[in-house]
């Protein structure tokens, strides 16, 4: 069997290519060009590029390749909606028929198209399962008194925003909710979240969305992750077990140890 992969952005499509060349899977990547690495094309068996909204153009290339499998990996920023995509005609009849442009809805429709075409979407975490955060706390120093009370809280927020595709993350200070994650990513809401709490501590708590699948929008840390909490002032990292996964997991503890950062991994509430 064949699979195929769309790659957006950042380690996660290399390491899904790298885990299915090392177990002997013709991969066939498709790369967004707004969004995946050139890197992709010396891992993939084949490697297509596709434009951000060509969904005609993705349907095309797995009836070429013979792909009835397909994972999505790696992030495309949702604002791209809104500003850069150029859809096709495909794409852009979905857009008019469907009800909300969240993640849920828009993701959710295009995996019915491809459905219809004979494509199914699968895990995107398939062959990367030994990177999903385990339980406990992952970091040498464990949380303070004060961060549990803000990441039990936060978690309560998290949870909540997740089930309605809000957002997977929250910054919260001194139990209380500093910043909400929509369109503009972790990174930017943590330097938002900064800018408002003059100097006190933040604590990050990213939540999976409340849903049986894996086959998109999967919560993701890396060591950038830690590197905007160390500039930011956060001091502690909540995320979900058995549901995030931690790309480059060594290099995470590792700078996380460095900076005093405190990792903990809960079992999501069903």
């Amino acid at each position: 069997m064949r699979y195929g992969l769309i790659a957006g952005n950042g380690r996660f499509p290399v390491l899904a290519l790298e885990a299915a060349r090392k177990a002997g899977i013709e991969m066939v990547a498709i790369g967004i060009k707004e969004e995946a690495s050139a890197e992709i094309e010396g891992l993939a068996f084949r490697c297509h590029w596709i434009s951000l909204g060509a969904l005609g153009k993705l349907i095309d290339i797995c009836h070429k390749e013979r792909i009835t499998q397909l994972m999505m990996c790696g992030q495309v920023k949702h604002a791209k909606i809104f500003s850069s995509i150029v859809p096709d005609w495909r794409l852009a009849k979905l857009l008019l028929n469907i009800e909300t442009k969240n993640t849920e809805g828009l993701i959710g429709a295009i995996a019915r198209v491809l459905s219809d075409e004979g494509v199914e979407l699968v895990d995107s975490t398939l062959l990367l399962k030994d990177l999903l955060a385990t339980e406990g706390t992952l970091t040498r120093r464990k949380l303070t008194s004060e961060e549990a009370r803000d990441i039990e809280y936060g978690r309560r927020i998290a949870s909540t925003l997740a089930g309605i595709d809000v957002g997977q993350s929250v910054a919260i200070s001194d139990r209380a909710c500093v910043a909400v994650e929509a369109m503009e990513g972790t990174d930017a809401m943590l330097r938002r979240a900064a800018s408002l709490v003059e100097g006190r501590p933040l604590r990050l708590v990213k939540a999976s969305r409340l849903r049986k699948h894996m086959l998109f929008d999967v919560p993701v840390a890396g060591p950038q992750t830690i590197d905007i909490m160390r500039e930011t002032g956060t001091s502690a990292l909540a995320i979900d077990a058995t549901r995030t996964l931690l790309i480059d997991r060594d290099e995470i503890l590792a700078r996380a140890d460095a900076a005093g950062i405190a990792i903990a991994s809960y079992l999501p509430e069903e």
